[in-house]
């Protein structure tokens, strides 16, 4: 994205490939309170949809702290999988989504032992 003007743009690509994909709607955005989310366009088109809005304080890092930690750990394992394989650090781009896929279909306390993936197909059906 080049511009913050292209968020609602990104945001409705986003939208309907969720909901094309794994067949659940969008129930809340959670973002840092940025200029790119209060066009007038934007939070029509949440309040037409039933979508809440849940915004972060700003200078407040406490309420980072989960995405900040979660992305930690991508960013370790990813390195972790580098190093283990001898691969230069240009396969950054490569290999974060292959993490990211990989902790999305592991067992987590946080879903009760199921694997995300699965938790979602859960709801959907």
């Amino acid at each position: 994205m080049k511009y913050k003007g292209e968020m609602f743009q990104h945001f409705l690509n986003f939208k309907a490939m969720v909901e094309k994909e794994k067949g659940v709607n969008i129930k809340c955005l959670r973002s840092n309170g940025g200029g790119e989310y209060f066009s007038n366009e934007f939070s029509e088109y949440l309040k037409e949809h039933g979508i809440q809005t849940n915004y972060s304080c700003s200078y407040s890092p406490q309420h980072n702290r989960v995405a900040k930690r979660k992305n930690k750990h991508i960013a370790e394992i990813a390195r972790a999988i580098l190093n283990e394989k001898n691969l230069p650090n240009y396969f950054w781009a490569e290999v974060i989504p292959i993490v990211v896929y990989i902790m999305n279909r592991t067992p987590t306390t946080r879903v009760h032992g199921m694997t995300l993936e699965k938790k979602i197909h859960m709801q959907k059906t």
